[in-house]
Order: C-alpha cells, then structure tokens, then sequence
C-alpha cells in the first residue's frame, strides 16, 4: 500500500499517510486540530489548508498542488476561484496523491472552546443508591469454618437487614485481601440495598459519585460528597466528537458510513471523560476509584454513542431509538475509569430527538409540580422546548442548527479565546464596540486585543444590534439607504464590519453577512414557531415565564434575545438562565434516587410533539422568520 509523506505546519507534525486519504483523515491521525464545523461532509467550509509548492530540503519533501486530488465542485463554490489558485483547498475533499507540505490558516485551526461549570445547586434530601455499613466479623476458625462472603452476608443480614445480598464478583475477588488487611474490620458500600460494591479495611465514613452531562459540543462533570450532596470540583470540556461533525447528524453518519466509526466515537468520548475524572479527583486529593457511583445525561445521539448503541434509526422516521427506559451497567463495561464495580445510571430518554438531557432538566426545573405556564429552551444545536404546567407538559425538538454554535457563519466559530461575544453599535455613528471570549475589556479599551470570529452570543448580539440600529429590517434584509464605510454593498452580498483587519487576527475585515442574518433568522424560527405550536396546543397566548436552560443560555443577553424574537415574548424580569440544569438534573439523581424514580414517571407523562407533522407549523415557522419591529 503506497504511502506519502505529510507535514503540517506551523504544528510541524508529520507522517506517512496512505494514498488516497484526505487531509483531514491525515490530520486527525497526526493529530492535527482542524475545524470541521460539519464533520467533513463539504459544507461549512472551515477546514481549508494550503498546499506549499516546491522542495523542502529541511523537511525531505517535494510538495504541489498535483499531488492532490482535483477540486471538487463543493470546493469550486466554498472557496472559489481565487483561493483554489493560491493554493487553498478543503480538507475534507481533497485526497493524498504525493507528498505534501501544508500550511494550517489560524482561522482552521481548533481552538479548545471555554465552556462553563455553573449548575445552580437545588437542596433536595438526601437519599444516594449507596449505603455504607461498617461491620465487625469473628475471623475463622476450625468451629467456624464458613467462608468470607457467607461470614459478611451473613453479619450484613445480622445488622443491617440486608437479605439476599449479591456481590460484585471483581468485588469478590479481592475480599478475601480486604477481610483480612482490615483485621475483620471493614466498610461495605451496598448499592441499592442488593449488591455489595465495594469492601474496604477500617471504617470509611465517606462516599463519592460523579454526574455527567454528555453534551453535543461540551462534556460537564460534578464530582460530589454523597455525604452531604454538594459538588466538590467541577469541570467541563469539548466533546471531541466535534472533530467527527458538529451535529448530531453528522455523528450519525460518521458512525453509520465509516469502519468502526461508531467504537470511534464511543472511544474519543469516554477518554475525554476519563480526563475529566482524573483532573476533578486530582482537584480535592481523591483517587479514581473513589468514585463508587455515576449518572449520566445527553441527547438521544449522544446517549447511544456513549452507550455504543447504534444510532441510524435515529436519523430516520419515526425516529425509534434503541432504548427509552432509564439503564444500570458496570462502569468497566463503558470503559470508565473509576471504581470498576460502580453502577452508571443513564437517565430516560423522552423521544428520538429529546433525551435524557431534558428529562434532567425537567426533573431539575420541576414544571409539573407548579401552576405558573412555563416555557423552557434549551438553545443548542438542536433545540428543545418544553411548556406548561402541573395539568399537562408538552416537549418538542427543534432544528435550530449550528448558527448559535458558530457554523454557518462566514466568521462564526465555537466560544473560543478571540471569539467575539458581545457588541455594540452607535445607533447614530454606527461605529461597533466589541468584547471577545477571555478579554474583561471591550475592543477600544485595548486594541492589542485582535478577534479571530464571531461565536453564537456575538452573533445573537451583533444581529439584534444591527436590527436597532436600523442596518437591517425586520425582514432581515439590509437597509441599502444608510451611509456608513462599515456597509459593504459592493460583493456578492451585502456585509457589516464588526471588526476591522486591524482589529483582526486573521489580517481581514470580521463582517455579518446576509447569509448570516438569514441562518440566524432560520435557528431562532424554529425556536419561536416550534413555541407557538406548543402554546397553539394548550390555548395560551402568553406563558408566565421562560427558562433558558444549558450553558448558551448563560452567555447570551435576554434583552438581545427578547430584541430579536428568539422566543414569544415575556417581560424580561420573568426570563431566568439557569445555567447547565441538565447537569444539576443529574446531580439530583446521583444523590437522591427518589429523582430517578420522577424522571423515569415524567419521561412517560410528558407528551412529545413532532413539529413536522404539525400543519400549522409550516405557517408559523414562515411567520416567525421576520425579527420583531425595534
């Protein structure tokens, strides 16, 4: 099998690459970061390279534009013609030939997005699947010749009421060394009153479990005291799927189309989680193992991946998943690396497209136990909606797309250092203010500070400013009368300037183009009209109160929201952001059971509304293109 030689640079990494890959399967074997928004599937575009011509003697490497593949007609039209001649090209696409030298641009190279850790914590009893008993056992002897677990049953049975017992058997097979290292004195963790977990030598009056939010783009973990239910370390990061398709349409098929894709996309996830555990028990001293019990949240897609699950008939209708009940399996057998005999509890799923993360919500949120009419967004790349009350819940799920992520945004990209994430314009001069990602001061404060993109809270910001503005109108099309040199009407569409090369890290103008007002105006119309048939169903006109749930929710201004119609209108006072519920759902379950129990009840009492068969949704989702009148 031939293979060629590959540098990339400026990382400087290089390997030997079989004939007929793609550069961006050579970059993710050589562990080069990419941004590939749509998971290489030749839409978004963000994943360009440039191929360096001639020899390198340095690097013993002859490199041109011969040596890949011809430009495909996706890359014709994302790069165009005067990109392709500088030798650009998407790596995606093009496929090795010969040996090559490329260079990464700043704007493809992955940056590691900052996500927050806030959960808003609920007091709530205390009742975890764990219990602890300490237990004194007669050593053997001739007269007592019994064996170690028929002694401990038998002394759990004794003092505790603990019939029946099973033992974990990796459990098992260190009992005899745990018995006798403690001198017959031991602590017995017994999950659910059923099996023995773990058996340490002495008396140990603590417990520890970790609940995990298993998000599209971020992965959230609480390591918590089941003592006394509070989060000790807390810690988020990118799911590195995202190198595999920002959506979870585009995970699907990469699992469905590609070779062991779908172990892939198990394996990338678990290890980024087993990371994380490492880095949150590193925080307060503990060791892996500590970490006796696990809940788990996430979308349908994530859910099956994490639970190697195959996900194709998600994709399809009547988008039948796999599993709905709530699960119990051994963390060894996911991989996950904390004590081997810990059970993960993975949380109900709802429907095809709404999961277990929203049954979190609802379990964290509790609608169904309150008269007020609310409303409950989480805005991701699939949105999804819940409202009402004690008498009825209704949920849907939405396809707002990546647009509040980033993608397909000409300059969009995730919550990264540089990303720009608010701003202002003069309503008279039309001069813009902007702030970016890990910055407290805005541009003008301190111009050193250069912004390589607009993340999904800039561009919610930029939008709603420009509609007040008057640069665009409620249609969302640009106002052509006004003056001003940041209106760029000369291209193939019009643009505003954001951020002026000078103030660029990518030695160009930052703009908001036409085609980025409208994929806004498509995300935050399937937001409102999927709300609007929800509230249609309930015959309500207004809703008490709106609930943005998930960690988008935290960055973005409810004004701005409210300002560009991203959902029915509700005094802003009455608008909360509660931060990463999922998350704090799954905290509830990990440390009270009696949550486990309500979300698999409300995950069969709410009702699911597929908004595609909705007749009325067509109507509503036109209508709710437009941005409300400033």
């Amino acid at each position: 099998m031939t293979r060629h030689l590959v540098v990339f640079q400026p990382s400087g990494k290089r390997g030997r690459i079989r004939r007929g890959s793609s550069i961006l399967e050579a970059a993710r074997g050589l562990g080069v970061d990419l941004e590939t928004i749509c998971g290489g599937r030749q839409t978004c575009g963000k994943c360009r390279v440039r191929v360096e011509e001639g020899s390198r003697s340095a690097l013993g490497i002859s490199s041109g534009r011969r040596h890949l593949s011809p430009p495909t007609e996706r890359e014709w039209e994302l790069l165009g013609e005067m990109a392709i001649a500088q030798g650009y090209r998407l790596a995606c696409a093009a496929t090795i030939q010969g040996d090559l030298h490329l260079f990464v641009p700043e704007g493809s190279r992955a940056v590691r997005q900052v996500v927050p850790k806030t959960t808003i914590q609920r007091a709530i009893p205390l009742k975890p699947a764990l219990r602890r008993c300490y237990v004194e056992l007669p050593p053997p002897s001739l007269e007592d010749p019994r064996g170690d677990w028929e002694r401990l049953s038998q002394e759990l049975g004794r003092n505790f009421g603990l019939a029946g017992l099973d033992i974990d058997y990796q459990v098992l097979g260190r009992l005899a060394q745990e018995l006798r290292s403690g001198d017959w004195k031991v602590t017995v963790t017994v999950w659910h009153d059923r099996e023995v977990v773990k058996v340490e030598p002495g008396l140990v009056d603590k417990s520890y479990g970790l609940a995990l939010d298993i998000g599209t783009t971020t992965l959230a973990g609480y390591l918590c005291d089941l003592s006394s239910g509070q989060v000790m370390a807390a810690g988020a990061a990118l799911n590195p799927q995202v190198s595999y398709g920002e959506d979870v349409v585009s995970r699907i098929a990469y699992a469905m189309e590609t070779p062991q894709g779908l172990d892939r996309l198990h394996d990338v996830v678990v290890e980024a989680l087993n990371d994380m555990v490492r880095n949150l028990v590193g925080e307060v001293g503990l060791a892996a193992e500590d970490i006796s019990e696990v809940t788990v949240v996430g979308n349908t897609a994530m859910h099956h991946l994490f639970l190697r699950l195959d996900p194709r008939h998600l994709g399809r209708i009547p988008f039948a998943p796999t599993l709905h009940r709530p699960l119990d399996i051994k963390a060894r057998d996911l991989g996950l690396r904390v004590h081997p005999a810990a059970n993960v509890h993975v949380l109900p799923i709802e429907a095809g497209f709404v999961g277990a993360d929203n049954v979190a919500v609802l379990i964290a949120e509790e609608p169904y136990n309150q008269e007020e009419m609310a409303l409950i967004v989480d805005i991701g790349t699939n949105g999804e909606l819940v409202l009402g009350n004690r008498q009825r819940l209704l949920s849907a799920s939405c396809a707002t797309g990546p647009a509040f992520e980033g993608a397909h945004i000409r300059f969009g990209m995730r919550a990264a250092p540089g990303a720009i994430e608010k701003v202002s314009i003069d309503p008279h001069s039309l001069e813009v203010g902007f702030k970016v990602v890990g910055e407290e001061r805005w541009s003008g404060e301190r111009p050193e500070v250069k912004a390589r993109g607009i993340c999904g809270s800039g561009i919610i910001d930029a939008v709603a400013e420009m509609l007040k503005a008057g640069i665009i109108k409620p249609n969302g099309t640009f106002n052509r009368d006004i003056s001003s040199p940041r209106l760029l009407l000369g291209g193939t569409e019009p643009e505003f300037v954001i951020a002026r090369a000078q103030e660029s890290a990518l030695g160009r103008e930052i703009t908001v183009s036409q085609g980025d007002v409208r994929a806004v105006q498509l995300a935050k119309g399937a937001l409102y009209s999927g709300a609007r048939v929800l509230m249609a169903k309930l015959g309500i006109q207004r809703v008490d109160k709106v609930v943005l749930a998930g960690s988008f929710g935290l960055s973005i201004d409810r004004e701005k929201a409210l300002t560009l119609g991203l959902f029915p209108y509700c005094e802003p006072e009455r608008v909360h952001c509660v931060g990463n519920a999922a998350g704090e759902g799954a905290r509830l379950a990990l440390i009270n059971v009696d949550k486990r129990r309500e979300a698999a009840e409300v995950a069969r009492w709410v009702e699911y509304v597929e908004l595609t068969l909705e007749p009325s949704f067509p109507e509503e989702f036109a209508a709710a293109m437009a941005f409300p009148a400033p």
